[in-house]
């Protein structure tokens, strides 16, 4: 039996070799300091994984010095209703990857652009949003928009999809949900508290709709995603894109397939700050260089400032012990996806479905792993093995 196992790994290793030697910016580890010998161990690693049934499949994509030194696919990107193998260039729905790329991004652009400022209250956007209320009955302090962007809002981590519905109906318009959400009792003084919240990422997209009039799957489009050419990078992917989205968890029997799986961004149909974004691995590592450039992509388009950079992937000094910068995540307890051996400089994002981004500007290091751990029935798990493909990678940098 543990023969068939072996051999079970050495098929999925050997197919996302052949995948990988068709693309064309490949470098080779040893030409910017990678050991090839080490970076390889890392195939076995994703194949017992798969084997042991902890995901159907993944991409996985490591890039240092600007240059891309593995891309290969594993396993399967469906099982059902019929199996079908991982391709390096298909579409995962990046779940809360959404709030850095898409949400954050955006709203740093609004600040660069003198539309937003980081101080500005939440009530002067959305004027229901409710304070903490003190045992002795007295309200705390207002939120500002750098608490939703740190998670120190006070806001609670989510809400129950189906009571929204059951009051506002399905579809379920994006004002009402974000008035329930700004309702919902504080659970702590802004900046007191890291309480992880997609609700306040719901609010930021929101607040991004009022101030440019555009929607956060327009507004990011247009001013990131379209310039830095990331073509397989969009909300509600259109028919043409469907054959190559990967499928997320079961719904009524059937699989999400380019259908957002997070229940309350479905429920506003698929264009929300805390989900929603679609994309590839080959975009993702555009995006990534262009922070590692400080805002400017291989292409020298400028997509946010060097300072803005900066402020946006270091922890926020205001709130030292949640971990987290505007957006990123750095050294919460959420930040497992880095690893043990990357510095304190490095920051990346996962996401619930089963993705991962982390990136040392310190080695100039990229490492992108998506995997469909919620396919079929949400029992898969990544925590374990996002960290040590991390540890992997960053031990296999030599100089």
């Amino acid at each position: 039996m543990k023969w068939l196992k072996l051999a079970f790994i050495m098929i999925i290793v050997f197919t996302s070799i052949t995948l990988d030697e068709t693309y064309a910016q490949r470098v080779q580890p040893e030409e910017v300091g990678l050991s090839a010998d080490r970076l390889e161990t890392v195939h076995s690693l994703i194949g017992e994984a798969i084997a042991n049934q902890e995901f159907p499949g993944a991409v996985l994509l490591v890039a240092k010095d600007g240059k891309v030194v593995l891309r290969r696919a594993y396993g399967d990107a469906q099982l059902i209703p019929a199996k079908a193998p991982m391709k390096t260039d298909m579409i995962f729905d990046l779940a809360s990857i959404t709030k850095p790329v898409a949400t954050a991004t955006s709203a740093m652009i609004l600040v660069e652009q003198g539309k937003l400022r980081l101080m500005d209250e939440v009530r002067k956007y959305v004027p229901e949003f409710s304070t903490f209320v003190h045992s002795d009955s007295s309200r705390g302090q207002n939120a500002r928009l750098w608490h939703l962007l740190t998670h120190t809002s006070g806001l609670p981590p989510y809400t129950n999809a189906s009571e929204v519905a059951r009051k506002y109906g399905t579809p379920c318009p994006i004002d009402s949900l974000v008035k329930h959400i700004a309702r919902l009792p504080k659970s702590a003084e802004p900046g007191k508290d890291f309480d992880y919240s997609c609700l306040g990422f719901i609010t930021l997209a929101y607040i991004i709709k009022q101030v440019s009039g555009q929607s956060i799957a327009e507004f990011s489009s247009e001013m990131i995603f379209k310039p830095l050419n990331m073509t397989s990078t969009f909300y509600t992917p259109q028919k043409e894109f469907l054959e190559r989205c990967v499928p997320t968890e079961l719904v009524d029997g059937v699989p999400l397939i380019g259908v957002v799986h997070d229940p309350l961004a479905r429920l506003i149909s698929g264009v929300s700050g805390n989900a929603g974004l679609f994309s590839t691995a080959d975009d993702l590592f555009i995006f990534a260089q262009m922070l590692l450039n400080r805002g400017v992509s291989q292409d020298g388009v400028s997509i946010l400032s060097p300072l803005t950079v900066d402020r946006m992937t270091e922890v926020h000094p205001a709130v030292e012990f949640s971990g987290r910068g505007l957006g990123w995540d750095l050294n919460s307890a959420y930040a497992t996806n880095g690893g043990d051996l990357f510095g304190d400089r490095s920051y990346g994002h996962t996401g619930y479905t089963g993705t991962s981004i982390w990136i040392d500007p310190e080695t100039k290091t990229i490492v992108i792993f998506l995997t469909n751990r919620v396919h079929p029935d949400d029992k898969g798990s990544v925590v374990s093995i996002r960290s040590k493909v991390a540890n992997i990678i960053a031990s296999s940098i030599k100089k």
